[in-house]
């Protein structure tokens, strides 16, 4: 394998895939790298796994080339799992970040510190035309907050205290949030399962 897909148009998402595979001698194209139309793939899915997999297989199939499709989220357990795969339009179907974090809130008023566990969950999926997909699921454990902390990062970045820091994901340095992110937990997992296939 001398070249993997990438379904994704996040440039800022392929930079890090772009480096580890690239170590691995595998080239890492994006769907900003072809000229054709792509339309939107409708993510039906009621888990990360169905999700990641229906992007992987989509491309992978319109190329013919192994494809990495990933959904990510949020899931609270005080809120039974929620917001899950419905993270990025956890307010409305237009994505607000800041709509998202407020529901959060105000949907755990009441709920005590040591109830607040949390995590970020990135599930990839890899998919070769003619054979099953596989799915590796990264996490990154931590709690919610009871305000919005933090200036760096997105989403529900400034609410997010990851188990080893007394800071937000909003306030850690991009390396650091990096280093301990559920992407990069689910990558590692993804490169390993690679190697061992050759």
């Amino acid at each position: 394998m001398d070249k993997v897909i990438l379904a994704t148009k996040n440039a800022g998402k392929a930079k890090e895939f772009k480096e580890i595979f690239g170590k691995m001698g595998i080239e890492v194209v994006t769907l900003l790298d072809f000229d054709e139309e792509i339309p939107e793939i409708e993510e039906t899915g009621t888990t990360f796994e169905e999700n990641a997999a229906i992007k992987a297989e989509t491309i992978a199939n319109q190329f013919q080339l192994p494809t990495i499709g990933d959904d990510s989220g949020l899931v609270i357990d005080a809120l039974g799992g929620k917001p899950g795969v419905y993270s990025a339009r956890y307010a409305g179907l237009e994505k607000n970040d800041q709509k998202n974090l407020e529901k959060v809130l105000k949907e755990l008023q009441g709920v005590e510190e040591k109830d607040r566990t949390a995590r970020f969950v990135c599930v990839l999926a890899f998919a070769v035309p003619g054979e099953d997909t596989i799915t590796k699921r990264g996490t990154c454990e931590g709690t919610i907050g009871f305000e919005p902390v933090g200036t760096n990062g997105f989403g529900y970045d400034p609410i997010f205290y990851p188990s080893e820091y007394e800071k937000t994901l909003a306030q850690l340095q991009p390396d650091e949030k990096n280093n301990i992110s559920h992407r990069r937990d689910a990558i590692n997992k993804l490169v390993e399962w690679i190697k061992e296939q050759n």
